[in-house]
């Protein structure tokens, strides 16, 4: 049987992306910090760790094939340092670790988010960048840094996910309740699009990207069938679990004043915001997205319409007493 390496395994996209491997035969190695639990499975080898661990880092890509390199610090408030330290050095040490131990192609999940406030849509690979906060700059620079590696002695493939959601996913979870409740409200007019993609189609374009040849070396995002706006998408989501569609709209600018006055108030008294202007950017910045080069280069053909991705991810919410 193969044997792929994968990190992130706590987070959702990583431990989706090791069941299904698992689900197909490979045996996985995979990257768990020390505070995190995970169930004992045949064919899963557990490496206890970080990106910072140099030695657990070789014995884990070890034997593999495939690195999958899904691990990153993601959206938690810290210094650009804090980010830079994990998102480009965790990757540059995993991936001249994949080198040393001979892996043959090593693949990066970075993010759409790289491009930052699309222009011009649908964006495509090609789309000039535009990161707008630690986070987004991070995973660009790793990108960009893995690219410079390709072809020496290693196969590197850069993946960007659209919005991820799904079954097991929470980050929209908020959203669900709000609608539920009949608070949710828009902040701008709603026109800007969002490019949604269903975790077991992400995970699929994973798997390609490290089976097809012809990827090698080469950059795909991964979206789901379609773009919409986001007064369609949140219809979506309103839909699934039966409560009217919101219309009420506050003008962007008051609530980005909101945010600001947060920000200067709880900072001084290291206090979390309750409301922060890079949330906001979910109802103004622009996501739509080409997927042509994924579905022609490596066969990709997501499967998930939002209507029926959001019915599977409302009974996962309900199933687990969230909502």
């Amino acid at each position: 049987m193969t044997r792929v390496a994968v990190t992130g395994i706590s987070g959702f996209t990583g431990s989706a992306l090791v069941k299904q491997l698992l689900k197909e035969g490979y045996q996985v190695n995979a990257l768990a910090r020390r505070s995190i639990e995970i169930p004992v499975e045949k064919n899963l080898n557990i490496f206890e760790g970080d990106l910072g661990c140099s030695n657990t880092l070789f014995e884990m890509v070890n034997g593999a094939d495939t690195v999958f390199h899904i691990a990153a610090m993601y959206r938690s408030e810290g210094s650009y340092d804090d980010f830079y330290k994990v998102n480009v050095e965790g990757t540059m040490a995993l991936l001249h670790a994949s080198q040393s131990a001979g892996v043959r192609r090593f693949v990066y999940c970075s993010t759409i988010g790289v491009h930052g406030n699309v222009a011009h849509t649908p964006a495509d690979e090609n789309t000039p960048f535009n990161p707008r906060d630690f986070y987004q700059e991070t995973k660009l620079i790793a990108e960009k840094a893995c690219k410079e590696e390709s072809g020496k002695g290693i196969e590197i493939v850069i993946i960007r996910p659209c919005a991820i959601y799904g079954p097991g996913d929470t980050r929209m979870l908020k959203m669900f309740k709000m609608l539920n409740k009949g608070i949710f409200f828009f902040v701008g007019n709603g026109q800007p699009n969002f490019h949604p993609v269903y975790i077991d189609d992400l995970v699929k374009g994973f798997i390609l990207a490290m089976t097809v040849k012809s990827a090698a070396g080469e950059t795909f995002i991964i979206g789901g069938p379609r773009y919409m706006s986001l007064r369609e998408y949140v219809a979506a989501a309103a839909n699934a679990i039966q409560v009217p569609n919101p219309k009420l709209k506050i003008p962007y600018s008051l609530m980005s004043f909101a945010a600001w006055l947060c920000e200067t108030i709880c900072a001084p008294l290291g206090i979390q915001p309750p409301l922060h202007r890079r949330r906001l950017t979910f109802f103004k910045h622009n996501r739509a997205f080409d997927i042509t080069k994924a579905k022609t280069l490596l066969g990709y053909k997501p499967r998930f319409e939002l209507n029926d991705g959001f019915n599977e991810t409302v009974a996962w919410y309900k199933q687990q007493g969230l909502l």
